[in-house]
């Protein structure tokens, strides 16, 4: 057998740096690599790193976390989308929920990604029971498509009004169009989200179709690289749920990628977290563009069952609960027209990136102040791609943009853009925790990202957690959450029906055949699995509210049936309403809306002792020596050390920076960092 044979590369592309995070099961040995991004031609800095690891034809799997989707999202470049709908629904894109941009004044503004005329509309009805009421023309359907293939539309989306209830108009319509239609990007809500509710199940039918064309064309020429390398293994996709899934199944649903590369970091943190005996957590990666936050409670991750990527583009699939800010190393530090300073959210980007990198940018960043700081290595940047940083570059550029502004010094200036960076996560990491019940003294914050590091010590602080805890390669964490990431399949059919009216036994046969179906596209995904577990849950209310309690049933699935019954049904949603929110409301009647199912397959477990600190790792071998770094208002003589060579067991008291390819740990005065046997370095409180 190849030495390579049962060897996964878990590829994590960022907007600054694609990471790589190699393992081979079998001799149980890693290696980490990093390379810069290149926007409009990931494929080849995807190569690069995988090359640098080895042959890439050896490789038995890849598995990529992705931003491709996000970045098309956020930056409104996906493809011309033309949609059909029922007579009386083109403007549902636009109605949305009678939301709006600002919460003050008359004033605001929104584009659809679907322009109004590629709406159009088609003569069809189908009512809420299910009922067919007017059958669909398939010529209508076809006059529709050629008009909008006139128009320049690129990909198609069909959506009829509750065909969630019934997609039989939906499914002629789609062959209909699919006979003139002349590509792959055409796709209807039933097959997207067959889920009550109109702007929703629009919304991310439309986004979808939005992103098909982009995501298959990515997904197409990296297939081609590895091909053209020889390479003939299992290639997956990250899903934002924190899944594994084929790219089969990510070129017909590339939605499902939206939030892929952060989901793949919080999989990893969690599973971090846990092991080193902290299963509540608060993850935080951060990175050249962005501040990512999540709960881990009791070393689940929070998952959620819709999400905004920005102002109304609603996406509505399971996705682990992500809060995202515009604080990343490359975030622009400027002083606003009424005179404060603010960090983000415009970033500098990988192109041209900090001042610090001498690539073009002329306005300070983050980054450019932990330089100016004397906490990042202008020697030693990260990444390995350029040769030393220009200090004096970006210290003229905060004291030009910061410092003279508000009358600071330059020191002084580029202390307060990190205390005011520092403000702005610490607020998000609040956002997911005080603000939801949560008491961040019992929780650690897992610090990573290339910068993430840098900042968590501040954070505890900040905060009052209970400790910081940066993984062993920070800087590479998403990337080991792609191989060890399971495979995962979430299905949603709506049910809308009173818990008094529940027929029992009909539940239990749709709760198979959706748990079948589940199993199925896992089963067919191509990775190895220890076995793949089916999990249901429902989404319930009392009757006359609007929002749902997710349920999770406390059954499993076997070729007949489930088990499930009324009174199991009336008991798991008394549970979770009372956790959500603390009472009941007797004598209301009860409405079952969705019937949500996931098949996943288990991983087998990736031992995190591989990471642990070598046999020879010793505190003089660490200790690279000292540097004056800037805390609180002066310089500091501070302890430098190589951070892969400190041991298990190890304690600093800070000031210390560690330091290591992939990321800088910044030790603050007075806090004391210890190495844990699993090679994590744990901050904690004075």
């Amino acid at each position: 057998m190849n030495a390579l044979a049962r060897s996964v590369v878990g590829v994590d592309v960022g907007g600054t740096f694609t990471d790589f995070f190699f393992f081979d099961e079998a001799a149980k040995r890693f290696r980490t690599a990093k390379v810069s991004s290149n926007r409009g031609d990931e494929a080849s800095g995807f190569i690069d790193g995988l090359s640098s690891l080895g042959h890439v034809a050896d490789l038995a799997s890849v598995v990529h976390g992705t931003t491709v989707g996000t970045n098309a999202l956020l930056e409104r470049k996906g493809a011309r989308v033309g949609l059909i709908t029922t007579r009386g629904f083109r403007d549902v894109l636009e109605m949305r929920r009678r939301d709006r941009r600002h919460t003050w004044g008359l004033w605001g503004d929104f584009a659809p990604v679907v322009d109004r005329d590629l709406r159009l509309e088609v003569d069809e009805r189908t009512l809420a029971d299910g009922t067919m009421r007017m059958a669909v023309k398939p010529e209508q359907v076809q006059a529709a498509a050629r008009e909008l293939l006139a128009k320049g539309a690129e990909a198609l989306a069909i959506v009829f009004i509750n065909a969630y209830a019934n997609p039989q108009n939906e499914s002629q319509a789609l062959a209909a169009a699919a006979r003139v239609w002349p590509n792959e990007n055409i796709a209807c809500s039933s097959q997207i989200l067959p889920e009550i509710r109109e702007f929703e199940r629009t919304s991310t039918t439309a986004l979808n179709a939005y992103l098909q064309p982009v995501v298959s064309t990515y997904l197409a020429n990296l297939d081609a690289a590895l091909a053209a390398r020889s390479f003939d293994g299992a290639f997956h996709i990250v899903q934002s749920n924190g899944g594994v899934m084929s790219t089969r199944t990510a070129r017909r649903i590339p939605v499902r990628t939206a939030l892929s590369g952060p989901a793949a970091g919080v999989i990893a943190a969690a599973a971090i977290a846990k092991a080193a005996g902290f299963p509540n957590a608060l993850t935080a990666d951060l990175g050249g563009t962005s501040f990512d936050v999540s709960l881990v409670v009791e070393g689940q991750t929070t998952l959620t069952a819709q999400t905004t990527i920005d102002f109304g583009l609603v996406i509505r699939n399971p996705m682990i609960e992500i809060t995202t800010i515009g604080a990343g190393g490359g975030s622009i530090a400027h002083v606003d027209a009424g005179g404060l300073l603010q960090v983000g959210p415009e970033s500098a980007g990988s192109r041209p990136g900090p001042v610090c990198y001498g690539l073009g940018n002329s306005r300070p960043t983050l980054t450019d102040a932990n330089v100016v700081l004397g906490r990042i290595n202008a020697r030693r940047p990260i990444g390995g791609q350029l040769a030393q940083l220009d200090v004096e570059a970006a210290s003229a550029a905060i004291d030009a943009h910061v410092g003279a502004p508000l009358g600071l010094s330059t020191m002084a200036a580029a202390e307060a853009i990190v205390r005011v960076a520092n403000a702005k996560m610490a607020g998000a990491i609040r956002l997911v925790s005080i603000e939801r019940g949560h008491d961040p003294g019992k929780f650690a914050v897992v610090a990573f990202g290339g910068g993430g590091a840098l900042h968590a010590g501040a954070l505890i602080k900040d905060v009052g957690l209970k400790a910081a805890l940066v993984p062993r390669f920070p800087g590479v964490t998403s990337a080991l959450g792609c191989v060890i990431a399971d495979v995962r399949h979430d299905q949603v059919r709506t049910l809308n029906v009173t818990l008094d009216e529940l027929d029992a036994a009909k539940l239990d046969a749709r709760m198979v055949e959706e748990g079948k179906a589940a199993h199925a596209v896992v089963a067919e995904a191509g990775l190895s699995v220890e076995r793949i577990d089916v999990v249901f849950e429902l989404d319930m209310h009392y009757i006359g509210q609007t929002h749902t309690v997710a349920v999770p049933l406390p059954v499993s699935m076997n070729d007949a049936k489930t088990g499930v019954s009324a009174d199991i049904v009336r008991a798991s949603f008394e549970r979770a309403y009372q956790t959500s929110f603390s009472r009941l409301l007797p004598g209301l009647g009860v409405r079952i809306v969705n019937l949500r199912t996931a098949a996943i397959g288990r991983r087998p477990t990736f031992d995190l002792s591989a990471l642990a600190p070598g046999a020879d790792a010793s505190l003089e071998k660490a200790r690279v020596g000292t540097r004056a770094v800037w805390f609180d208002d002066g310089w500091r003589d501070t302890a430098v050390y190589s951070r892969l060579d400190l041991p298990a067991g190890a304690s600093i008291l800070g000031p210390a920076i560690l330091e290591q390819p992939d990321a800088t740990t910044v030790v603050e005065p007075r806090m004391t960092a210890r190495v844990d046997p699993l090679g994590n370095v744990v901050m904690e409180r004075p």
